[in-house]
């Protein structure tokens, strides 16, 4: 069995944690952490997709224990974020997973650069605009400012979001990682990123009918924070995608891991570079 170890390495100028597994084969696979999660939301399926392609798993600038920058902190800044370390790393012509916050980065990133990606995994995060969020997902971006929050320990915070995942039990090492990603300031500072929605969304709208990279987008069909509705936004839009709904909330990848597994890696095999290059 493969496990995560985790190192550090720079890209951009930042200190970014990441895993990587490299005995599967000739395609990469760059795996982006859900929020409030890190690269471990990965442990549930990593040895099994480790069979079947070379994977880099890294905690986003922000987010996880990889350092920050504030002007990073949106998806669009992300997606760009996201191409620098791509060549940085000599990640070449990756399929790329990223859910939840993940889900704009990877779009703007692919709309930015059309060749880029052999094929990416999106959904459970925030795409449509209008924006149709809920939850606490929609208290965070609508509230006037951070203050309120700042009273709260990122530790009690993540606590209660990870009471949202219903069917897996986290493992107490990967419950204490990410616990401790987002202690004290942590979590309050990596808010920023979704409270850009309302100004990055409408733009990610105008490009999603330009990308050409294959979409898988998976949603959990019970999400108490970004309702399926994202999802159907997306693949409406997007030219080449495919979605499936699944009966999970929001934590889909830790939550339906199986089918989450299986849907990754028939879009991944179905889109291999040897295939899709002469």
């Amino acid at each position: 069995m493969t496990h995560m170890t985790t190192r550090r390495r720079t890209a951009d100028g930042l200190v970014i944690r990441y895993a990587e597994a490299d005995e599967g084969g000739d395609e990469t696979v760059l795996l982006l952490n859900p929020w409030p999660e890190s690269l471990f939301a990965w442990d549930t399926i990593w040895s099994r997709l480790a069979q079947t392609a070379r994977l880099v798993a890294i905690d986003l600038p922000g987010f996880g224990q990889s350092e920050r920058r504030a002007d990073l902190l949106s998806p669009r800044a992300m997606g760009m974020f996201l191409l620098r370390l791509i060549d940085e790393w000599e990640l070449g012509h990756p399929h790329v997973v990223g859910p939840d916050v993940g889900t704009g980065a990877v779009l703007f990133a692919a709309s930015e650069d059309l060749d880029r990606f052999a094929s990416a995994v999106v959904g459970s995060g925030g795409a449509s605009f209008p924006l149709e969020v809920t939850g606490t997902l929609k208290q965070i971006i609508e509230a006037p400012d951070v203050s309120g929050f700042r009273a709260l320990d990122g530790r009690e915070i993540v606590a209660g979001a990870l009471g949202g995942i219903e069917r897996h039990t986290l493992p107490e090492a990967v419950r204490e990682d990410y616990l401790a990603s987002y202690a004290g300031d942590r979590f309050v500072e990596s808010m920023a990123y979704v409270r850009s929605y309302p100004s990055d969304l409408p733009l990610l709208a105008e490009r999603l009918g330009d990308i050409r990279t294959p979409v898988q987008i998976i949603a959990g069909r019970h999400d108490a924070l970004v309702p399926p509705s994202n999802a159907e936004f997306l693949h409406a839009r997007l030219a080449h995608s495919k979605l499936d709904i699944l009966e999970t909330g929001h934590y889909a990848w830790e939550d339906g891991a199986d089918d989450y597994l299986e849907l990754t890696r028939s879009w991944i095999e179905a889109h291999s570079t040897a295939r899709s290059r002469p």
